[in-house]
């Protein structure tokens, strides 16, 4: 087995196509990797590093969120201290409006409208990038005296001039995100895979040294004390990591197949036979949105009623705040129902079965049994809310692990995200997604691949 594995590696290498490929875009993600240690101009970024190296990095909330998709930027107070993020965020905003505009819907459908809507997207990407980058000038220009750096002692900032440091730190910022962005494109241009999906997993990835180095202390701590963990505990989280990649795999994959007939046409002096096919309806089909919005709209709560509380001392608001912890019952129980909500969501706003149904009508198409026009949309949406109640139930399992480790095992946050949550399921679906792309290399030039019917092969 593993030596059909390094086979598998070498073919990879004897494609001069490929090997390009390959090579380019390991360039460009450590080009990525370097613009997220590079500190940016007027800040003290040795100082913050010794304080997460003393204090250690918060894991839950905006800074975890932060820190999980640019591989720990911002501590360093690096020039990619955004990430990609703005520009995924801009990309899922117009989405979202093509789906509920009618303007854009329409330009959707017209030659050259993907592009068009691509470019409101990268001028929404830069308005969003000034915001953060301001935002983040302030959050250093105060650290130590907000909730983000609790503990911090002595100034960030090097510079007098607080005015331009902030301009200057926000468009400092813009570029890097702007930067990582085209060579994003750049790597799913001429590299192997989706470049900006692979520019977010390699920030995961790079958490992934000091996730080691966090279990090695929880078995062997430095001190020799008494370990938090012990050999029971190995096992565990060594089947819990293999179920899980295995399912995430399996759901990441899964799929309903809706048979489609079409009949014999003609058009025009030319027939085109009929003939049956399949209309693959995805399992798992909004991805790890759901979870992002979750977690998005459940960082705030907790901090704005803790606030409160700081300010005006009543009981209520204290409360409230202990009810938003990330670790309690109710926490898990909104987060879960979010989920499930933004999964609906998500394929409501996405999946136009009307559009579907009349596009197969125009084609000559039909689902045996099922007539066309409205019939047909309606067995369409009927079955895919039957198939997103199962995937969003799997992503509401998948996103808790993290907690529940923490919970039951005292496992840190910043280990379990590798054994669930959002990490994983970026990292399984992007990696999945860049085989497939070798594969596809590999069997045109009559090379054996990973995968076979889309699934890993046995020899894995």
């Amino acid at each position: 087995m593993l030596a059909s594995i390094i086979e598998t590696f070498r073919n990879c290498f004897r494609i001069p196509e490929l090997k390009s490929r390959i090579l380019f875009t390991l360039m460009l993600l450590a080009i990525c990797r370097l613009i997220a240690v590079i500190p940016a101009p007027g800040l003290d970024s040795a100082a913050l590093q010794e304080y997460f190296r003393t204090v250690g990095a918060k894991s839950g909330g905006l800074l975890g969120m932060y820190g999980m998709f640019t591989g720990g930027a911002y501590e360093h107070c690096a020039v990619g201290t955004l990430g990609i993020m703005p520009y995924i965020s801009a990309t899922i905003i117009i989405q979202l409006l093509t789906a509920v505009l009618p303007g854009l819907s329409k330009l959707a459908r017209e030659e050259g409208g993907r592009i068009k809507l691509i470019q409101y997207g990268r001028y929404l990407t830069v308005a969003l990038c000034l915001g953060q980058g301001y935002f983040w000038a302030i959050l250093w220009e105060h650290a130590g005296q907000g909730d983000m750096f609790r503990g911090f002692q002595g100034n960030l900032v090097l510079y007098e001039n607080l005015f331009w440091y902030r301009i200057q730190t926000a468009i400092v910022l813009t570029a890097g995100t702007i930067l990582m962005m085209w060579l994003g494109e750049q790597i799913s241009e001429r590299g192997i895979g989706n470049g900006v999906s692979l520019v977010i997993t390699i920030g995961i990835l790079a958490r992934l040294p000091d996730a080691v180095v966090g279990i090695r202390d929880s078995f062997f701590p430095a001190g020799g004390g008494e370990a938090p963990l012990n050999p029971g505990h190995a096992i565990v989280l060594i089947v819990l990591l293999a179920a899980v990649i295995a399912g995430v795999i399996a759901v990441t994959q899964a799929q309903r197949k809706i048979p489609v007939q079409y009949a014999q046409r003609a058009v025009g002096r030319r027939v085109f036979a009929g003939g049956t096919s399949f209309m693959p309806l995805r399992v798992n089909y909004p991805g790890v949105m759901p979870i992002i919005f979750a977690q998005a709209i459940l960082m705030f709560p907790g901090q704005i009623f803790h606030s409160l509380y700081t300010r005006f001392k009543l009981d209520l608001f204290r409360d409230l705040a202990l009810l938003f912890e990330v670790h309690g019952f109710f926490y898990l129980t909104i987060f879960g129902l979010m989920i499930i909500f933004f999964s609906y969501f998500w394929v409501a706003t996405q999946f136009n079965e009307l559009q579907i149904a009349d596009d197969l009508k125009k084609n000559g198409g039909y689902i045996p049994g099922v007539r066309p026009g409205q019939a047909t949309s309606t067995y369409l949406h009927n079955a895919m809310h039957r198939i997103t109640l199962a995937g969003a139930v799997f992503l509401t399992i998948i996103a808790i692990i993290p907690t529940l480790l923490y919970t039951l095992m005292k496992v840190p946050y910043a280990i379990g995200q590798f054994f669930g949550g959002t990490s994983l399921l970026i990292t399984v679906g992007v990696l999945l997604d860049t085989m497939r792309q070798v594969e596809s290399h590999l069997l045109m030039r009559h090379y054996d691949g990973f995968l076979k019917k889309g699934r890993i092969k046995g020899r894995f």
